[in-house]
């Protein structure tokens, strides 16, 4: 198994290789001629990502504001789940000691 730096590395050392040199390069190597082409594709298109792609800072801040909103939403149903599990335990307890009482 190749990694993402040895398969850049195979691409950039067969780049200027006549195709009977990548050919025997391959060869010694254990691998595709096909192999090398598939490598050099994806390593140009990963290059060649479009700016647009990336996050614009306004993007950033206003992911950022929404990530803080969504955990101050988590924060409030987790404490209103919290406060729902404490009332079902003490009506439990509740209706626990008053059926003890009525047995009495």
């Amino acid at each position: 198994m190749w990694s993402a730096g040895a398969r850049l590395e195979a691409v950039i050392t067969t780049a200027a290789m006549a195709e009977s040199s990548k050919s025997a390069w391959c060869r010694e190597q254990s691998l595709y001629p096909a192999d090398l082409e598939r490598w050099r594709v994806s390593a140009m298109a990963a290059l060649a990502t479009p700016e647009e792609a990336r996050a614009s800072p306004l993007a950033t801040r206003q992911d950022r504001k929404r990530i803080k909103e969504l955990e101050r939403e988590l924060l409030r149903k987790d404490r209103a789940l919290a406060e729902t599990a404490a009332l079902l335990v003490l009506s439990k307890k509740v209706a626990a000691i008053f059926n003890a009482r009525e047995g009495e």
